[in-house]
């Protein structure tokens, strides 16, 4: 099974990002996805965004992941 989680674009250099996980900042390739702007969500997999997400989609999934680690 796989797995992407929702991340925001904090910069843009080319085809590569800089996003933001929470309190984790990583760099992520722009190569599979078109018209990705800063602020934009995306989700993110094997450090590739992989489609753009409303501001809604992101934060339902935020949600949705706080949820699933207090079922742990």
């Amino acid at each position: 099974m796989c797995l992407s989680i929702p991340a925001k674009i904090v910069t843009i250099n080319g085809d590569m990002a800089t996003v933001s996980l929470g309190e984790t900042i990583i760099n992520a390739s722009l190569q599979l996805v078109d018209d990705i702007k800063v602020g934009d969500y995306i989700l993110l997999h094997t450090g590739f965004a992989i489609q753009k997400l409303s501001q809604k989609e992101a934060e339902e999934t935020f949600k949705l992941f706080e949820e699933l680690g207090r079922l742990e």
